[in-house]
């Protein structure tokens, strides 16, 4: 399922986030090696701090697996100011309705392979579907990405080839980028849920969305204890110790604590109802 943090939410979802920084380091840093700042194991850049919104991926028990950040480009963005080269001296697209699609990945080390709901394809094209139809219902018609080949061919092989590239590719740590145009289309939006098969809504319920948020503390049931039923020499055993201590009491206050004793295994089931009360004069 999926989840959008932007700036008005964001707050709420430190865990998640952090999550999503992680997951980016390992892609962009370790795997494709990008030249990206990381810090305590999380991948956080200077367009982090616009108050982008965050398409998240999550699995059934509520880790990220996948994400994708937006960005608007009439204001900074990658492919204005980092990925510049990309253009060959071109001046960046900037339109109130094109959204910048960057930080695109999937944690292929928990997610399967093959195409069930927790594979890398389904979870793939899930926030493919997921980042345009957000984008669609927030009135942005297109979308620019910066990615690399395999990405490319991965969007050809879902049904949702690019209309079109910027610039040309460069090489990016050890891989190329290129940057890409997306329609955010109810056609290509159909498309990738047809090749994944991917039906209803997508997005997390409220409930859920609370649930996955900094404010929700799971409740803990407390632990019932199990009844203890002592075998037959077990019993014997309590019974002859209760009545040694009782006979061999010499002060009240050790009487006492031994019929307390007496009590307390007796309301527990351990031994039979007062079998000594008359072995103490």
């Amino acid at each position: 399922m999926i989840i959008v943090i932007d700036g008005l939410n964001r707050h709420r979802y430190s865990r998640l986030l952090d999550e999503m920084y992680a997951l980016r380091a390992r892609v962009f840093g370790q795997r494709l090696g990008w030249e990206v700042d990381i810090t305590d194991g999380k991948e956080i850049d200077q367009f982090d701090a616009l108050d982008p919104a965050y398409v998240i991926g999550v699995n059934d028990e509520g880790r990220v697996v996948s994400c994708v950040r937006a960005l608007q480009t009439t204001g900074p963005h990658m492919l204005s100011d980092v990925f510049h080269d990309i253009l060959d001296g071109e001046p960046p697209l900037r339109s109130a309705t094109l959204w910048e699609s960057t930080r695109f990945c999937v944690d292929t080390d928990v997610l399967d392979r093959g195409k069930s709901r927790n594979s890398v394809s389904y979870a793939t094209c899930e926030l493919m579907a997921a980042s345009l139809e957000y984008a669609k219902a927030s009135g942005i018609s297109d979308i620019v990405t910066v990615i690399d080949p395999v990405m490319n061919r991965v969007l050809k092989r879902s049904d949702c080839a690019p209309y079109g590239y910027v610039g040309s590719t460069k090489p990016m740590g050890k891989v190329s980028a290129m940057a890409a145009l997306l329609d955010c289309s109810d056609e290509r939006i159909g498309k990738i849920r047809d090749f994944a098969g991917i039906e209803g809504n997508i997005f997390v319920s409220d409930q859920r969305a609370f649930e996955l948020s900094d404010d929700h503390t799971p409740s803990v049931q407390p632990l019932k204890a199990e009844p203890v039923t002592p075998n037959v020499h077990m019993r014997q055993l309590l019974e002859e110790y209760c009545i040694d201590q009782i006979t061999d009491a010499h002060t009240v206050e050790e009487l006492t604590a031994a019929r307390h004793l007496e009590s307390l295994l007796v309301g527990a089931g351990m031994i039979e109802q007062r079998i000594s009360s008359d072995t103490h004069g």
